[in-house]
């Protein structure tokens, strides 16, 4: 049976407990919760760009602590709240992972959080001993 290892310190606003994992990983793959742009339990004000780094910035701390690193994202998913972010969420993901862009997916969707912006990843890296 194969191992998995949780990474479950999840948060949500203002610090409040969340019923998930932050991340889970199995077999070399790594798989992320969706990162909304909270530092610290607060919401990152300023717009689409600065919400964005946010929850990039999140995303490559939770990858970093499992090991990971942003040319390990195979895919993410993102939710924009608003369709004419995007060009301005690309410029951002472009920094993030211009040399090593994952596959991805992006729709418009409301979010539960008043935010503009969530992002997730699936990441691999061979297990040590493969």
């Amino acid at each position: 049976m194969t191992e998995l290892k949780r990474y479950t310190r999840a948060s949500g606003t203002a610090g409040q407990p969340m019923p998930f994992a932050r991340a889970v990983q199995a077999d070399g793959w790594l798989h992320v919760s969706g990162q909304t742009p909270l530092r610290d339990g607060v919401l990152v004000d300023g717009g689409i760009v600065p919400q964005a780094r946010q929850c990039l910035n999140n995303l490559l701390e939770i990858l970093d602590e499992a090991g990971y690193r942003p040319e390990h994202v195979v895919r993410c998913g993102v939710w924009l709240d608003d369709p004419r972010d995007f060009g301005a969420f690309n410029a951002v993901f472009l920094e993030f992972f211009g040399d090593h862009p994952p596959a991805r997916a992006c729709v418009v969707s409301s979010m539960v959080i008043d935010c503009r912006v969530e992002v997730d990843c699936i990441a691999y890296r061979a297990p040590e001993g493969r």
